[in-house]
């Protein structure tokens, strides 16, 4: 439930010196070798409009040879799309599975047919046509009585009478936008959404902020498991590669969200459905490569429906990719299978998948004074941060977007994690279903690190004698381990009748994670016992729930909504951590999170709604940690308003939004340190996001399609105290200094994030999208200071996505990413530091620079 290199991340640590010009010109060769590919603007474009030429002359000769038929297919109670439906026509028995937007269309002879609409969960519908020209033909599908997946993950999901703010992202859209990049980058286009990646290319280490909070304060569930790592809360896309590959939808609540299971939601709620029944048999084949060395490999079979009631399925992906920061490497594979019984009352589904990461560490960040190419401002940058001789030249020597502090050629984070799920749902009569998982995570890695000239001491081992001299400092090379294990069971009773549609569920969830390092090499001979362990401490968190929330339809306009959740949390650790102090600390939690609201049918598929919700948030395991003299912070709380219009026709969708977030004792940090130098955090009393949310989908004629977004926010901290510390004239002095500030912004909170994708549909077998995103100036702490932010960035992708279908394939398809098209520079995330001394203010921003123009191409082939 998270990498080892979440536990030590706050740690600087420095690294080997003489490795550096090796790695540095391998990273660099391997870059190299791809760019006479790529190198030539001119060729690029050239490319491009190259294929685009073949796709309209493929589309053009089968339009003139055949008739379409062509529309829409709706959910009839909701009219939402369908996405994923099959229309099959016979005679003949071509088919076509409709897009995110529920359109579908098939290419055939003239002639009298009869096309049949199928959707799993949904009654077939079959419609006589005459096809002598080109026909449109819209389906609504009724909802079936049987039993399907979607029950799974129906307990936290909100529905379009539940009165908060959400998203759904069906098969098409994200398996539209999958190149092989980790999720978040395929959620980057939602609204209120900030993306950014180590290693600057979308593949490795990835972070997602939703209404500007960040992954430890968002709720993860995989079919309604929790994934969020128990002790830091956070999300680590890394050890589940390609899982995008495997999700049949994706639900984004923003805001406190309903109840679910897991970490409490302080920002939004993502909640993942792995891929469902499929009742035909299928192969895929999906091959991708681009800018960076980046290549995927990807295989999928799937059985269909066995005998009427049984279902397996599998994959299995390898993504590779040097990144675009020096040396920031992954190597990424994973696994999937699955295998389901589908009785008319009872589905029993079991799922196993997991993934290994081997990812070199890119998380330092490139320093401003890189950046801006200042070599005196980098010199003290190298001072500052201690660095040697050949650390210095590697800053000094390295490319101003793509600097790397590591250096040593092993310098990698390598973690493993198979997941466990099994499923049960049964329908007990017509108004009530019963759910229940068992769910069970296995995760183990290390990250290894190169440490020059380290004291020996630091790692309790016996300082060796070499003739007359005590050999005190030696460099060595140490790995930090963590081995964990969580495993729980979740539950839920669902009921549903024409007024009433009621969940009674929760769950139970216990986790233990050994934390410990070895010392795998040393420069000198040391003497230790086998298998030493120079540090071991062991958490353990037990979490349960219990939820029950109810829609009452008082009228077919009025529709009440009330949701309450008891929630207890019991956090303990202790042994020694990485700088071999002892800590033994624990802290247990009750929280009481109530949610009440109501929607307003308006007519004409409008709709009002409001709501306000309740989310309380244990500290996370660095507060207990790392908390001075024992005292630990308060828990966090959260009151959420949440109030807004939707609008659902044939021709488009609106949402608005306005949200008003306030926080009590909502945990920062300070720059306050402990005793042994390592950072805390600390209650601010009152804060608060308050913002406007508005996105769309409009369908222009039977061509365009644009899907814009836009965020306006105002995040505020009523009162922050920034702590500096005072070294003194010589260091030899440790004061503290506190400046004070007065309705500051929350860091990395934008006040501004607008989204765009605009489709062009050409003829019914190729899509070109130009997708834009926007992100407004952030923070990198809490004091407003224009020195420390990251500026606002515009940046335009091109996406060209091509099908066809021919006889010894069910489906071909083409695709082509163009990222940052323009070729803008810009810095997505970052962080800031620093002290006082005799010689004045030391201050050092670091940013993550993100990769110019850059390309992505895939060919899938399903059978």
């Amino acid at each position: 439930m998270g990498c080892p290199i979440a536990v030590a991340m706050a740690e600087i640590i420095p690294n080997e010196p003489d490795a550096g010009n090796a790695a540095e010109g391998k990273g660099k060769g391997e870059i190299q070798a791809v760019q006479p590919l790529l190198s030539s603007g001119f060729n690029q474009i050239y490319m491009f409009r190259y294929i685009l030429v073949v796709l309209l002359a493929f589309v053009s000769v089968l339009s003139n040879a055949q008739v379409q038929l062509s529309g829409f297919i709706r959910d009839a109670q909701t009219g939402e799309p369908l996405a994923g439906a099959t229309v099959q026509i016979t005679p003949g028995g071509k088919y076509s599975l409709s897009d995110e937007h529920g359109r579908y269309s098939i290419s055939v002879a003239p002639g009298n047919y009869v096309a049949e609409a199928r959707f799993l969960g949904y009654e077939p519908r079959r419609e006589s046509v005459d096809l002598q020209s080109n026909t449109l033909l819209d389906f609504t599908l009724a909802s079936s009585p049987l039993l399907t997946d979607a029950v799974v993950v129906s307990a936290t999901r909100a529905s379009e009478r539940t009165p908060t703010t959400y998203v759904n992202l069906n098969k098409m859209l994200i398996q539209k936008q999958n190149f092989g990049q980790d999720l978040p980058m395929i959620l980057n286009w939602s609204p209120s959404v900030v993306t950014t990646s180590d290693a600057g290319a979308g593949v490795g280490y990835t972070g997602i902020r939703i209404r500007g909070s960040d992954a430890t304060r968002i709720n993860v569930t995989l079919n309604g498991i929790p994934y969020n790592d128990s002790e830091s809360q956070s999300v680590y896309w890394v050890d589940v590669p390609d899982i995008a590959t495997s999700t049949q939808s994706i639900q984004i609540q923003r805001g406190v969200g309903t109840s679910s299971n897991g970490a409490g939601a302080f920002g939004a709620t993502i909640n993942l459905q792995t891929n469902t029944r499929n009742d035909q048999p299928y192969a895929d084949v999906i091959n991708s490569a681009g800018s960076f060395g980046t290549h995927r490999h990807t295989i999928g079979v799937g059985s269909g429906l066995i005998n009427g009631k049984f279902v397996f399925d599998a994959r299995v992906s390898r993504i590779k990719s040097n990144g675009f920061i020096d040396r920031a490497s992954s190597d990424l594979s994973s696994y999937y299978l699955s295998g389901g019984y589908y009785g008319k009352k009872t589905m029993i589904k079991a799922i196993v998948f997991g993934g290994k990461e081997v990812t070199y560490q890119s998380w330092w960040g490139v320093p401003e004074s890189r950046l801006k190419g200042d070599e005196q401002a980098m010199l003290e940058t190298a001072a500052d941060e201690g660095w040697n001789a050949d650390e210095t030249s590697n800053l000094l020597a390295s490319n101003s977007r793509t600097f790397n502090h590591y250096t040593y050629k092993n310098q990698v984070d390598n973690y493993g994690q198979d997941h466990f799920q099994l499923h049960a749902s049964h329908r007990l009569n017509d108004v009530l279903t019963a759910n229940i998982a068992l769910h069970g995570t296995l995760g183990k890695g290390y990250y290894e690190e190169y440490k020059p000239l380290t004291s020996l001491a630091a790692y309790g081992v016996t300082e060796p004698v070499v003739g007359q001299d005590t050999i005190r400092k030696a460099d060595l090379i140490r790995r930090l381990w963590l081995d964990n294990k969580f495993y729980g069971v979740t539950y839920s009773l669902n009921y549903e009748s024409e007024k009433i549609n009621s969940v009674f569920g929760g769950g139970w969830n216990d986790y233990v994670g050994d934390h410990f390092g070895e010392i795998t090499w040393a420069a000198v001979s040391l003497t230790f016992p086998k298998d030493y362990r120079f540090y071991f401490n062991q958490g353990r968190k037990r979490d349960f729930n219990l939820y029950w929330k109810t829609t009452l339809h008082l009228s077919q306009q009025l529709a009440v909504f009330g949701d309450l959740q008891v929630r207890t949390v019991a956090y303990s650790a202790n042994g020694t951590e990485a700088k071999l102090q002892p800590f033994d600390v624990s802290g247990h939690y009750q929280f009481f999170n109530p949610k009440i609201g109501l929607t307003w049918q308006a007519g004409s598929g409008g709709q009002w709604y409001a709501s306000w919700a309740v989310g309380n948030r244990e500290p996370v395991r660095d507060d207990f940690v790392n908390a001075s003299a024992g005292k630990y912070p308060l828990p966090e709380r959260l009151n959420d308003l949440e109030t807004g219009y939707r609008l659902r026709t044939a021709a488009y969708q609106l949402n608005a939004n306005f949200y008003f977030m306030k926080y009590k004792d909502q945990l920062v940090l300070t720059g306050q340190l402990n005793e042994v130098g390592a950072s805390i955090r600390t209650n601010v009393p009152e804060s608060y996001r308050a913002g406007l949310e508005l996105d769309a989908s409009v369908q222009l004629g039977r061509k365009w399609r644009w899907s814009p977004n836009l965020t306006l926010s105002r995040n505020k901290i009523a009162t922050f105290t920034e702590v500096l510390y005072d070294y003194g004239e010589n260091y030899d002095q440790y004061n503290e200094v506190r400046n004070t500030y007065h309705q500051t912004d929350i860091s990395f909170s934008p006040s501004v994030i607008a989204g765009s994708v605009l489709a062009l549909k050409l003829g019914y077998h190729a899509e070109v999208s130009w997708l834009s995103k926007y992100v407004g100036k952030q923070y990198l702490d809490n004091t407003s200071n224009e020195a420390r932010a990251i500026s606002a960035y515009f940046i335009q992708d091109l996406r060209i996505n091509y099908s066809l279908k021919v006889g010894w394939a069910r489906d071909i398809t083409i695709s082509a990413l163009v990222n940052n098209v323009l070729d803008v520079q810009y810095e997505s995330n970052g962080y800031t530091w620093g002290y006082l001394s005799g010689s004045g203010v030391h201050r050092q921003n670091y940013y993550y620079p993100q990769a110019g123009r850059n390309y992505l191409l895939m060919l899938g082939l399903k059978f």
